[in-house]
């Protein structure tokens, strides 16, 4: 089988791709995550899951890639990763008592096999009423900065919500394996 390569930084995403038991390298695509004035929150997500593929692809073509992105909006308005325990607070102020949407995009490219495969997975996320102490306390002890919204689904961010709906319950956390696993059995990959 053709090396597989994770076009990614994110130890999340890496820790949920080793959940398939496939070797895999990851390397980072080194793209920049531009915004596009007007670009759909999906439309988003899938852009930079297929450049972050293609940009370890076409220098690896032998290589099966996997590329992925998440971006997160209430309604139009991205949630970016916080970066900061004051954004963090901010973002988690104004998501309190809305719906959140988190697009999910993963990109599966082989230039040598043939192969180009994406899917975007949409996660609903009902955030409950926050207090400005409740708020205060998650970020204190979660330290989400890096995490699109600022929380983590997968640790204490999931006290934060009313309710999540999804089809795959690994997509929030970054890498949709139910559709990835699929995707990687019609490449030829054994899963599992």
């Amino acid at each position: 089988m053709p090396e597989l390569i994770l076009a990614s930084t994110s130890l999340y995403r890496r820790a949920l791709l080793e959940r398939l038991g496939l070797p895999f390298t990851a390397l980072p695509p080194g793209i920049p995550e531009d915004t596009i004035p007007g670009e759909l929150p999906p439309d988003r997500a899938l852009r930079l899951a297929i450049a972050k593929a293609q940009a370890i692809a076409s220098r690896r073509p032998e290589a099966i890639v996997i590329g992925s992105d998440q971006v997160a909006a209430i309604g139009s308005r991205i949630l970016e990763k916080p970066g900061d325990a004051t954004r963090c607070r901010l973002q988690l102020m104004a998501a309190g008592g809305s719906s959140a949407r988190f697009h999910t995009a993963c990109a599966l490219i082989g230039p040598h096999a043939g192969i180009r495969m994406v899917h975007v997975d949409t996660t609903t996320v009902l955030f409950r009423s926050l207090s400005s102490q409740e708020i205060e306390r998650y970020v204190e002890r979660e330290r989400p900065f890096d995490c699109a919204g600022g929380f983590r689904a997968e640790g204490l961010g999931i006290a934060l919500f009313e309710s999540i709906e999804s089809h795959d319950p690994t997509a929030i956390i970054g890498l949709p394996l139910i559709w990835l696993a699929s995707a990687l059995r019609r490449a030829g990959y054994i899963v599992p």
